[in-house]
């Protein structure tokens, strides 16, 4: 059984779910896994959550619905009964064995992240390890960031064919680094890298990417090929080109979209597939998104004549 599998199955037991929900999961540098999913339930059968293992490690959540009267436990017992309300980021160390009564429908993202992942986070900024993450326990933060990058997740949580793995693993290390900052102290050492990659280093890191439009290399197997942290690569990449190595991988999909859309009769569903995308909706959404114009008016305009979106 691989590790997303045994992570959607502890979701499904712990909100006593059907099914396993949907879940993503990503690495740091030195292999520790990290995994998101989404959890909804529209019409739950009252009960007291069940348990996750009890280990050092934490569940970031971001809820995406109120729940009115939460009761909140922790170590076997009722520490607070308070309402949750929508956007709202909750944290749960599951040392303390956190739990709730189940009673009202819920939608919410959590993010699994043990603590060895926030040490990692620490080291590659060269901080020290970090120590216990400073929440109150079912006690609700406004934290915009979690929301933006939680939002985020929830597409491709959605739509997974569509999320390429650099995508994921970018979003999922962002979230861990403002976890680590924001509620566990973490202060980035003064010698962080700050400048680009070096000219050869761009070249192989494009290369590399350009290799595979459809985007299952992950970041730690680019940046361990110039042994950088996967922090470092993505901020001197985008140093050097000006976007985040899955914002560049999408403008050159377009780029070989562009080039196949030169042949006329060439399907739009082919071209999608070849440069790198899910499928065709994939494909129309995002140079819809970036060029401005859908891919069959974009060759109408170069080629001239009628043609339907095909």
């Amino acid at each position: 059984m691989g590790q997303a599998t045994v992570y959607r199955q502890r979701h499904r037991k712990f909100l006593h779910l059907t099914d396993p929900p949907p879940s993503l999961m990503t690495r740091t540098l030195r292999g520790i896994e990290l995994a998101a999913t989404e959890t909804r339930h529209d019409n739950p059968v009252r009960a007291l959550s069940g348990q996750f293992p009890a280990e050092d490690a934490y569940l970031v959540s971001l809820k995406l619905s109120n729940y009115p009267d939460c009761e909140c436990w922790e170590d076997g017992r009722c520490v607070i009964k308070a309402d949750v309300r929508a956007g709202a980021t909750y944290l749960y160390d599951l040392k303390r064995d956190p739990r709730f009564v189940i009673d009202k429908p819920y939608h919410s993202i959590y993010l699994y992240l043990p603590r060895t992942a926030l040490d990692d986070v620490a080291k590659q900024a060269g901080a020290p390890c970090i120590g216990e993450l400073v929440y109150e326990p079912g006690i609700g933060v406004n934290d915009a960031i979690v929301r933006h990058l939680g939002t985020a997740l929830l597409q491709a949580l959605r739509r997974p064919d569509e999320a390429n793995q650099l995508f994921i693993d970018h979003t999922m290390l962002a979230l861990t680094a403002h976890v680590a900052q924001s509620y566990g102290g973490m202060q980035p050492g003064a010698e962080l890298v700050r400048g680009g990659l070096a000219p050869w280093q761009m070249k192989r890191a494009c290369d590399r990417l350009e290799s595979d439009l459809g985007g299952s290399l992950s970041l730690q197997q680019i940046a361990a090929e110039f042994d950088l942290s996967v922090s470092h690569f993505s901020r001197a990449f985008r140093v050097s080109t000006g976007l985040p190595p899955h914002q560049w991988l999408l403008h050159q999909r377009v780029k070989a979209a562009k080039q196949l859309l030169s042949v006329r009769d060439l399907p739009l569903s082919e071209i999608a597939i070849s440069a790198g995308f899910a499928n065709q909706s994939h494909f129309t959404r995002v140079f819809s998104s970036l060029v401005g114009v859908s891919p069959g008016a974009w060759r109408r305009e170069k080629q001239g004549g009628s043609e339907t979106e095909t």
